[in-house]
């Protein structure tokens, strides 16, 4: 199992903003997912994703490497940001979009 996590580990280290979910942004294969991939597309910055139906270790694995115990999962510069609802949250505030901003620069910036 330490193998996996340090797997997720450089999945979560290798982008600055990262979407664990069920499905593409594409083609969402559960409607949380869809919602957490539309919103973060809504912004205009980049992300990347991982379809955890495409790795079985990864699903079964994901909850136990940041105690979230929900899909979607959303990292941000190596941190969890939380699920869907966090980050729709955000984007009715209005921060989503700067936050994945900064996250982006600082990221870029290493």
């Amino acid at each position: 199992m330490v193998d996996i996590l340090e797997k997720i580990q450089k999945q979560v280290d290798s982008a600055a903003i990262i979407l664990y979910m069920k499905g593409t942004p594409q083609f969402p294969q559960c409607g949380f997912s869809a919602t957490a991939a539309q919103t973060l597309k809504s912004t205009g910055v980049k992300f990347s994703y991982v379809n955890i139906f495409e790795d079985q270790e990864v699903f079964q694995n994901l909850q136990k490497f940041a105690d979230w115990p929900t899909f979607p999962q959303i990292y941000m510069n190596s941190e969890l940001i939380g699920g869907g609802d966090i980050i729709v949250e955000m984007a009715e505030m209005g921060t989503l979009q700067t936050t994945m901003q900064e996250a982006t620069d600082k990221f870029n910036a290493k």
